[in-house]
């Protein structure tokens, strides 16, 4: 009879062990898996922006309009594509971005170019299965609008480019290049496409931008002229413009901040329409829309340049742990005069990881002091005790 109470004590405790250790993982993989990311992007807020606006005697507010922008997600494919990178990578993506929608609220995502890895060389198959990732991932509610534009990995560099993939990338993400919301002009420039050598496509790319800046220049005049009365007018208030890559500069020398590229990568010279635009093509887009704001990808990392006559662009690093262990997004609040814009951080990767080191490490200790192969703290802190007190 003793025997049978010991056993059923000794599986007893066994059993409440085993309940503790599933418990501790349960707890572990929940805080890395879900609740890390509400408890950071839960310390974002919407920046605050002035918007009384003067009509004769009477203030008014202009409407604000809540809008994030993120960049070069990079969603493997076929080729580069595995098992691990999904379990990881995309599930931080996709975790991050429906915690963002769920806590912050935004009217509009864009997103800057490179959504996909290997839309360059991806057949039609590849490309349908990436886009259904994509879609699961980057899903949303009707009234939030996401707005894309094409990167070098979208649809190729311009050597590699061709109708096929624009026409692939369009029939998925709008073509739309002018967009106007709130009062407020989006110009979403396909920047693959300015190349400036005369290439169809280029030429094509160049008309419609010069269409949009007569639209614009028309919506700036007081009293509309003859040639501006076709269509329907834009509201008057000079663009923001989105595009994949940033305008020209020499390189990322001036940049600075937590999530600037590497101190030793920033003094490598930019190639022009490779690492940036060239400056026949930023001085034309800047000429043509007289932007108030640029916001750019490509780089992976963040920068803050001045071009022009003090024109701001924006550089937003990349969205994915693959490319940096700190991703982030930005958060505007845009009214047609005026901008703040705020920078919203991801979990890090090294955060999540040190972890599970560290709960792995704890989980190994304490069953090896419940097996008795290793003396608890506790015990061997009594033992130091006694032993000074006899000394």
């Amino acid at each position: 009879m003793a025997a049978i109470r010991f056993g059923f004590g000794r599986l007893k405790r066994r059993s409440f062990l085993l309940l503790k250790l599933v418990a501790f993982v349960l707890a572990v993989l929940l805080f890395c898996e879900f609740l890390i990311y509400y408890l950071v992007i839960f310390q974002c807020n919407w920046p605050e922006v002035k918007t009384p606006a003067q009509r004769g005697e009477q203030k008014t507010l202009e409407p604000v309009l809540k809008a994030m922008f993120l960049a070069d997600t990079h969603l493997l494919g076929e080729v580069r594509g595995h098992w691990l990178d999904k379990l990881r990578r995309e599930w931080q993506m996709e975790r991050a971005f429906q915690t963002a929608l769920w806590l912050l609220q935004p009217e509009v995502v864009f997103i800057l170019g490179d959504i996909f890895d290997e839309g360059k060389w991806s057949t039609s198959q590849a490309w349908e299965d990436d886009v259904e990732r994509f879609q699961k991932m980057f899903r949303h509610p009707r009234h939030v609008l996401l707005k894309v534009v094409a990167g070098n990995h979208d649809i190729g560099f311009h050597y590699q480019m061709n109708r096929y993939r624009i026409k692939r990338f369009e029939k998925v993400f709008s073509p739309e290049r002018l967009f106007s919301w709130k009062g407020i002009n989006f110009v979403m420039v396909n920047s693959v496409a300015l190349e400036g050598d005369g290439c169809s496509i280029c030429s094509e790319a160049e008309a419609e931008l010069i269409e949009i800046s007569h639209q614009l220049n028309c919506s700036r005049e007081a009293q509309r002229p003859g040639h501006c009365e076709d269509g329907q007018p834009l509201p008057a208030s000079a663009p923001v413009l989105l595009q994949h890559f940033p305008l020209y500069r020499r390189s990322d020398a001036n940049c600075s901040g937590e999530d600037a590229a590497p101190p030793e990568e920033r003094g490598t010279p930019f190639k022009e329409r490779y690492d940036a635009l060239s400056r026949e093509a930023s001085q034309k887009l800047l000429w043509w829309l007289r932007p108030r704001l640029v916001l750019s990808g490509h780089t992976h990392s963040a920068c803050e340049v001045l071009h022009g006559a003090g024109i701001p662009e924006l550089s937003v690093p990349s969205f994915s742990w693959r490319n940096r262990n700190n991703p982030s997004f930005i958060m505007g609040s845009i009214t047609p005069t005026e901008y703040a814009l705020a920078k919203c951080y991801l979990p890090c990767e090294d955060t999540v990881l040190i972890t599970y080191c560290g709960a792995a490490g704890f989980l190994v200790a304490f069953v090896l002091v419940h097996l008795g192969l290793l003396t608890s703290p506790f015990h061997f802190g009594c033992k130091l005790l006694r032993k000074f007190k006899t000394m």
